[in-house]
């Protein structure tokens, strides 16, 4: 492995002239610093992260925070903040909350102690953890939004908005609504865009709240056999949308020739269910590459707002909603 004093012999210049360069330090002229940039590409240098850590107190590592890896989207998410971060020389550190308060809160004292730069987070719920509120290292919210943080997700309210057209265009004037948790800004986002765009066209024929994690409730299992009150069921997200596909299915109810189901998140899974989910697409790349953008310009120490950047999201039409 190539090393600092292999540049320097290599350029002609000195050790500390190569260091200055890499440490991107204004005392060094544009010819020399290409000369050096070129030279450690062409031997293939790689930085010594630790010690720089060492050095600069800093670790060049960051948390992501994510609530539930089984559920498709977010190992998705994930992969697009690694892959950004990982472009700008940084590590990613991924902690699954797995749905539940305590692992959000052993997750982050555990990236506390390794000393990360700054965190990625997508809450579990509305609590802020103890952890969160000591740590003294920057904070990005991702996919769900929350007052005093810097936030990056969809507009879900444009994403239920387009679905409400969407079901008008087809025909479907009575609804069921299997919305997400109503402690969480998305999902709340995502079922008021639906219900109040147009309020006197849909009727809302029954609603039920359903967690992210797909699972029905008694209640939602219920209302869905009830299905001759609704010509459509709109989910608060994908997961909620194929489980109530299969729940259906069992109960020899076709979709979508008895009655339509839309989702929300376009995950994988989306295309190869049967049939193939009408759902909400979210430009994942998009917010990861942004979330892990503003956090690099905090830990660099730049003063970020702390607002929401919301992007804008498709309608993406597939078999599972028919024209009626």
């Amino acid at each position: 492995m190539a090393t600092i004093k292999d540049l320097a012999a290599k350029v002609g210049v000195s050790v500390a002239t190569v260091s200055n360069v890499l440490n991107d330090k204004p005392n060094v002229g544009a010819t020399v610093r290409q000369k050096v940039l070129r030279a450690a590409k062409q031997l293939g240098y790689r930085p010594h992260r630790a010690a720089q850590a060492m050095r600069k107190g800093r670790t060049r590592a960051i948390g992501l925070v994510l609530p539930d890896l089984t559920n498709p989207f977010f190992p998705q998410l994930a992969q697009a903040v690694e892959s950004t971060a990982r472009n700008l020389g940084l590590l990613v550190c991924l902690i699954d909350s797995q749905g539940c308060a305590e692992g959000e809160t052993d997750g982050l004292i555990l990236l506390s102690q390794h000393g990360v730069d700054g965190v990625i987070w997508c809450p579990v719920g509305p609590q802020i953890p103890a952890p969160l509120r000591t740590l003294d290292k920057p904070v990005v919210l991702i996919d769900r939004p929350k007052p005093g943080f810097a936030a990056v997700h969809s507009n879900y309210l444009m994403g239920g908005q387009l679905l409400a057209r969407y079901a008008l265009q087809q025909g479907h004037t009575r609804v069921g609504l299997l919305s997400g948790p109503s402690n969480l800004e998305s999902a709340q986002q995502r079922r008021n865009g639906f219900v109040r765009a147009f309020p006197q066209r849909i009727d809302i024929a029954w609603e039920v709240r359903v967690g992210f994690d797909g699972i029905l409730s008694r209640e939602a299992r219920d209302a869905l056999l009830r299905r001759q009150r609704a010509t459509l069921i709109v989910a608060g997200n994908d997961l909620i949308a194929i489980n109530a596909i299969h729940f259906l299915a069992e109960h020899d109810i076709d979709v979508p020739d008895d009655v339509s189901v839309a989702g929300f998140d376009d995950i994988s899974w989306a295309k190869v269910v049967s049939p193939r989910l009408t759902t909400i697409a979210q430009p994942l790349v998009a917010i990861g590459t942004r979330a892990v953008e503003l956090l690099q310009e905090r830990m660099s120490g730049a003063t970020i707002p702390a607002r929401a950047t919301a992007f804008d999201v498709t309608l993406i039409e597939r078999d599972s909603v028919k024209n009626i």
